[in-house]
């Protein structure tokens, strides 16, 4: 590692740092580099969106009826109708 930081931490979020750690088997130090990666979005690109997150599960799940996208009104009030 090129630097070192020190942070003081309130005793409450020093029992969750502890509780991830031995949750995820890592180090506190590899539990905060992870924590600050996400929030600063190191190496991603900008403006990227929650939708591009999940971009490679659009798709992914079949309802197995085929015309779901073009009557999917139809389907909601049919299903209202049931009491579903």
């Amino acid at each position: 590692m090129e630097h070192q930081v020190t942070v003081r931490l309130p005793a409450d979020l020093s029992v969750a740092l502890r509780r991830a750690a031995r949750q995820l088997r890592r180090k506190n130090s590899d539990v905060v580099r992870m924590a600050l990666e996400a929030f600063l979005q190191v190496g991603s690109p900008a403006g990227r969106g929650p939708a591009s997150r999940v971009r490679h599960l659009i798709g992914s799940v079949e309802s197995g009826v085929p015309d779901l996208a073009e009557r999917h009104r139809d389907y909601m009030v049919e299903a209202l109708r049931r009491g579903r």
